[in-house]
């Protein structure tokens, strides 16, 4: 008998399959076990995922210059002349044009990228995205990554027709009350179309909960607290466990995670260093009109890497382009910020930023490092905190929540479990020793819920009910 399980996550997924004794992580995309969840397409409707998704859509956009053109959104006919009431053949003459919208079409864009779409999944006002000019339900956009995940499994795993636990966040993002259900359905349909067959859902922070119990066999028995800190939600769970025994107790979840870290290091450390703040000068009816640069237009293009390449349009640039002329100290602010833009560097400065991030969780402090754009910026560990204060408040309130609802208080907690890349950071680290004092360990950040999720496919665990795809 197999256990196979699957963590489909909001930036990477993982696969493992489990055949009673031994562990075993499936190379999604050898020689790699992880995969970024990401999905392309281009105009023939092509797909590619994963890292091949992401590194198309990168070149594809490299130095290229967007041009929007307008949509023909209806017909207008005009009278040019009436007919002659004298003459039974005569016709009125009419003049037909087109009437246009809003310039809103990119015609050179090659291919559309799809990444964190899982958290879309709760959100019940989101049902289609545009692909070129095809509405595609979300389901569409992640059954290919789906697809990609059985197929690697199906090399895998030693059996046919094999039952998979697929991982969900204790709380999707979105509105309402039944936004869990809401992205469950999602998951199954997209599970169905991909090929699975007998799938059961289950919390991803209680499947890291089994992987440690499995990896630590002589452990008796106690009650684990772990904290799933990863790249879209922050979720926790309170499990009682003897042996291999467990119940579980409580469950909690925020959908913060490090993608919402990244995005806020951007915005502190780099949005000074490309323009945020200056004044923009330049003449306008032969008076020079003085205000700050309107920044916050490209906030949120920067801040999604995916779309950041739309910045790439004149009506944007232009004002760039004034206040490099206008010279002075903040000439080289702007000039990085078209470079940013020109060249389409977004997705390398994510990646500086995950790694100045992650080495702060060694160091006290870290460079921001970005040749392509000459930035070289030194930041602390102090400093980091101080950014991060509002997240390690909602820690503290969801842990404060999951206690309560269990029913327990820090003292009953003998283990704390941190898992997924945000726990590595060192204010997470810090907050969750000082508050459980010698009762916190790191279990596989990347890899425990897939592992886990095997675990309990293996031994047929539910916690929520079985789904037939």
């Amino acid at each position: 008998m197999i256990g196979v399980g699957l963590d489909f996550g909001t930036s990477n997924s993982a696969a493992a399959w489990f055949d009673g004794e031994t562990l075993h992580m499936v190379q999604l995309e050898p020689p790699f076990e992880i995969m970024p969840t990401a999905t392309h397409l281009n105009r023939e409707l092509i797909t590619r995922t994963g890292r091949a998704a992401v590194t198309q859509y990168i070149e594809e956009n490299r130095d290229r210059m967007v041009e929007l053109t307008p949509e023909v959104v209806a017909k207008a006919q005009m009278l040019t002349e009436e007919a002659n009431p004298n003459d039974s053949s005569s016709e009125h003459e009419v003049s037909t044009s087109d009437v246009y919208g809003k310039a809103v079409i990119d015609r050179g864009m090659q291919g559309r990228l799809f990444q964190g779409v899982k958290r879309l999944l709760g959100n019940p006002s989101i049902k289609r995205l545009m692909v070129f000019d095809h509405p595609f339900r979300l389901v569409a956009l992640i059954t290919p990554v789906l697809v990609h995940i059985r197929q690697a499994l199906l090399k895998a795993v030693p059996e046919v027709g094999f039952d998979v636990h697929f991982g969900h966040p204790v709380q999707f993002e979105g509105h309402g009350d039944h936004k869990n259900d809401l992205g469950l359905s999602r998951l199954t349909e997209a599970s169905e179309y991909a090929g699975y067959k007998n799938i059961s859902f289950y919390p991803e922070p209680v499947a890291a909960t089994l992987s440690y119990l499995h990896e630590e066999r002589g452990a008796h028995e106690g009650v684990v607290l772990t904290v799933d800190y990863g790249g879209g939600t922050l979720d926790l769970s309170i499990v009682r466990f003897k042996g291999l025994e467990f119940d579980v107790l409580s469950t909690a979840g925020r959908p913060i995670g490090g993608d919402h870290i990244d995005q806020m290091m951007f915005r502190e450390l780099l949005f000074p260093l490309l323009g945020k703040g200056e004044i923009w000068s330049r003449m306008r009816d032969g008076q020079l009109v003085r205000n700050h640069f309107p920044f916050d237009e490209f906030e949120d293009k920067l801040l999604n890497w995916a779309v950041t390449y739309t910045l790439n349009q004149n009506h944007y640039r232009s004002k760039i382009a004034d206040c490099i002329k206008q010279g002075g100290d903040a000439a080289e602010k702007f000039r990085r910020l078209d470079d940013l833009i020109t060249h389409n560097q977004s997705y390398r400065v994510f990646q500086a930023i995950k790694q100045a991030k992650a080495d702060l969780s060694e160091n006290e402090e870290s460079v921001l490092d970005i040749p392509e754009l000459d930035v070289s910026v030194p930041f602390s560990r102090p400093q980091f905190e101080s950014m991060l204060a509002p997240m390690l408040a909602e820690l503290l309130a969801v842990t404060d929540e999951v206690l309560a609802s269990a029913g327990l208080v820090e003292s009953d907690i003998n283990v704390v479990i941190r898992t997924g890349g945000s726990s590595l950071i060192a204010a997470v680290r810090d907050q969750l020793e000082n508050r459980f004092p010698g009762r916190v360990t790191e279990h596989d950040p990347f890899t425990s819920v897939a592992a886990g999720l095997a675990i309990a496919s293996y031994h047929n665990h539910q916690f929520e009910i079985v789904r037939r795809a």
